[in-house]
């Protein structure tokens, strides 16, 4: 059974999005052909002449394309925006898109890209109990009254998860609306599924009209991602995987949400990084973010390399994912008497008991179906296997390229019985527990490599052999959490000012509701059906975090986005259930900040979290200054004019008001230079703790040869609500005398600043890296 529904209610929408021939770096354009351009304009710059702004948006681009260019049935405009952001979407070739740039009113022209989605027991985990209720369900009424926008494939609202028994009215700000089409009655929504919508114009003005015999033109959800990240955020648990969204879609989606009246943004989906004036999802955030909503992003499953990290801004929560102390255990047992430890949660027949089965590595022994095609017969691509090779056997297969799943079904139509899939170096350790369509096992690196070298050192009159064995489910796993291979890493590609990600929560093996209409595995081959699944990502922590920022801000109506997200981070933990230090679970070694940000979430530290760091629109804007942007390119993303002489004056971009603290330093090309570096940070912390007076005195975990000092050490608080600010000083030892580092390089140093009052916690990361230039 499904645990019960005590998370708030939710508002899906979906991102009608697929990759059509279309790269995520350019949006589908090239040199002079027409793309979807996404275009802000001043609110107030509409001449008087024209009746509407959407009449003003059309002249604007007719005027700037000339009398050559075709439209399609309904005109240029595509999306037109009003709530998170004033301006429209419409497709148009390069030159018309600079000419439209240059016109009165218009703040920005920014190019449309495709986004990709950054694909149980976690409330239990995070201290979530609803009987007893936990202090935080308790003192937010369960997250009565708030309502989480959820942007992402859709949703299944026939699923047991979205049932409204026992849940209140829907709240009376709630402005939204219920939008059917096939599959998605008007009947669909209810107290708990209060609205839905769907965005389809901007992926069809890339990719053409929707085939409506593979999609669906409504809410409905067809590929599971959107059901499993609502099912998170609302009380049950489900995972997502990969689709594609366009941002003209997805910022139509920030502009309803705002509009409709929701409290949390939760977004699982990410893409490249770009400056914030060109990206429409930061763009898109800052709105909703002006509007007092929290927006809940996730941080992308590039890792573990670094510089992965997406959803970058500082006004978002960037959400990586952790392992819960949950695990799916499973292993290859071979015929020289090596056990391989790995996952599985496979639930279909097994192999025959007490039989051992051929081993084939495609990528070395002739199971290609070709002998040019050896690489994708080691990743197991689609055609790639011999069935005269494979059958009967089981197949090892590379980690890479194609999906997980995808893997094993080549494997079962090539007449495989079973597969091994296997990290490489890069996916290091890190394992994810996939439904697969034969049995089937993933093993890390070091196991990986042990198995192929078994299989090459076989002959055909000692084949290798071997079996596969399940364990079933393993709880009170030790150590948890640990940092999911997967899960993106800093340091943040755009600011490195801004710690990326902020924190990490629940995002491997996450058990959630899945559609009745998809099998287990994601693949069209895949007939079985399925309640739940089990999926990972940081697209599942995502929501983890988005439905937690829920219940604060019912516990505390008058927090802002920044402090609920500062009372999520400096609450935060750094320590597993073994009480060591978090590790890292590509390589097994400690994780440092670029890998878990401020640490895992703690939701009941976080309803109290004693001090909040807080930050206005105003603050990011000083914040964007100290970024050396252009006044043209400060109002792209908050529609207000600038005056930056104060701010820079003032400080840098590591002066913003954020819960963690990082400084880079470029180190001296000549060694006979100055060996110490030097910065400074001003914060100001917020007393929340519930009492009048209070005494918060600071200590310092510095940084490997660093020299870190507070500025006053005390904090004295008279009445709740107060401000006070203090100064952090960092020196930091370059090299030492006569030492050079080598060109290129860097060298990452972690420590914490902690406030405490003797009752309350309060962590910031200090994160120092010294980069080397390239010579």
């Amino acid at each position: 059974m499904p645990p019960p529904h005590y998370y708030p209610v939710l508002l899906p929408l979906l991102v009608l999005a697929a990759v059509a021939g279309v790269s995520a770096g350019d949006g589908g354009g090239g040199e002079g052909l027409e793309r979807t351009y996404i275009v802000r304009v001043d609110a107030d710059a509409k001449p008087s002449v024209y009746p509407t702004h959407a009449h003003w948006y059309e002249a604007a681009v007719l005027a700037a394309a000339g009398d050559g260019a075709g439209w399609p049935e309904g005109g240029p405009l595509i999306h037109t925006y009003s709530a998170a952001f004033h301006g429209f979407s419409a497709r148009m070739s390069p030159a018309a898109a600079e000419a439209l740039a240059s016109a009165p009113g218009v703040a920005a022209v920014v190019p449309e890209r495709v986004r990709q989605l950054s694909t149980t027991r976690s409330p239990r985990f995070l201290g979530l109990l609803s009987s007893p209720p936990s202090a935080l369900l308790a003192d937010s009424d369960f997250g009565a009254d708030l309502v989480i926008a959820i942007v992402d494939t859709g949703i299944s609202p026939a699923h047991r998860s979205f049932q409204d028994r026992g849940l209140g009215p829907v709240p009376s700000r709630w402005r939204g609306v219920c939008a059917s089409g096939p599959g998605f009655p008007p009947s669909a929504c209810n107290r708990k599924l209060v609205g839905a919508r769907f965005f389809s114009k901007g992926y069809e003005a890339t990719s053409g009209r929707m085939n409506e015999t593979a999609e669906v033109r409504s809410p409905l959800d067809t590929d599971g991602h959107g059901t499993h990240t609502a099912s998170i955020a609302a009380g049950a648990y489900k995972v997502c995987w990969v689709g594609g969204c366009f941002d003209s879609d997805i910022l139509a989606a920030f502009d309803a949400a705002v509009a409709d009246g929701v409290n949390v943004i939760s977004l699982s989906v990410g893409g490249v990084v770009v400056p914030y004036y060109l990206d429409a999802i930061a763009i898109g955030a800052f709105g909703a973010t002006e509007a007092g909503i929290v927006v809940s992003a996730s941080a992308g499953n590039g890792g573990p390399g670094g510089l992965t990290v997406t959803n970058v801004a500082p006004w978002m929560a960037t959400v990586g994912a952790g392992s819960m102390d949950r695990a799916f255990p499973a292993n290859v047992r071979l015929g020289n008497g090596q056990v391989l430890d790995g996952v599985s949660v496979y639930g279909g027949p097994a192999l025959e008991s007490g039989k051992m089965y051929e081993l084939v590595y495609a990528g070395a022994s002739g199971g290609a179906s070709s002998a040019s095609d050896v690489y994708s017969a080691s990743m197991c691509l689609d055609g790639s296997l011999d069935p005269a090779a494979v059958r009967g056997k089981i197949v090892v297969c590379d980690r890479g390229v194609n999906s997980r799943a995808a893997k094993g079904d080549v494997v079962r139509r090539a007449g495989g019985v079973g597969m091994v899939l296997a990290n490489g170096a890069f996916d290091g350790e890190g394992l994810v527990a996939d439904c697969h369509v034969l049995p089937a096992i993933a093993v890390g690196a070091a196991a990986g490599d042990r198995l192929r070298k078994y299989i090459a050192s076989s002959t055909k009159q000692r084949p290798a052999t071997g079996t596969i064995l399940f364990e079933g489910t393993h709880l009170g796993v030790h150590p948890a959490p640990v940092v999911a291979a997967f899960s993106a890493r800093g340091p943040n590609p755009q600011s490195p000012d801004i710690l990326k990600p902020d924190l990490i929560a629940p995002g491997l093996n996450i058990l959630a509701a899945w559609p009745s209409s998809v099998g287990p595995a994601g693949i069209p081959s895949d007939i079985r059906r399925t309640e739940f699944n089990i999926l990972s990502g940081t697209s599942m922590a995502c929501p983890h975090v988005s439905g937690l920022a829920a219940l604060l801000k019912a516990a505390h109506p008058t927090w802002s986005p920044a402090s609920i997200k500062s009372a999520l981070m400096t609450t935060a933990y750094v320590r597993d259930n073994s009480n060591g230090t978090m590790v890292d679970e590509s390589t097994g070694a400690v994780a440092g900040a670029f890998d878990l940000g401020a640490g895992h979430v703690d939701p009941m530290r976080a309803m109290d979290p004693g001090l909040v760091y807080d930050i206005t629109p105003g603050d990011y804007v000083n914040f964007l200054c100290n970024l050396n942007y252009t006044e043209q390119n400060i109002r792209a993303v908050t529609r207000r004019q600038a005056d930056c002489r104060g701010a820079r004056r003032a400080g840098h971009a590591g002066n913003l008001n954020y819960p963690s603290l990082s400084a880079t330093f470029v180190a001296a090309a000549d060694d006979a230079r100055a060996t110490t570096m030097r910065t400074h940070f001003i914060r100001t912390a917020t007393n929340v703790g519930g009492g009048e007076r209070a005494v918060y005195r600071a200590s310092v975990a510095a940084p490997e040869g660093c020299n870190v000092t507070v500025q006053p050490r005390q904090l004295a608080f008279r009445r709740e609500g107060q401000r006070l600010s203090f100064t952090v000083r960092v020196e930091a030892a370059v090299a030492a005398p006569g030492k050079r580092m080598e060109p290129g390089s860097s060298q990452v140093r972690s420590g914490a600043l902690t406030w405490s009052d003797g009752r309350h916690v309060v962590r910031s990361p200090i994160v120092v890296t010294v980069q080397a230039p390239l010579q």
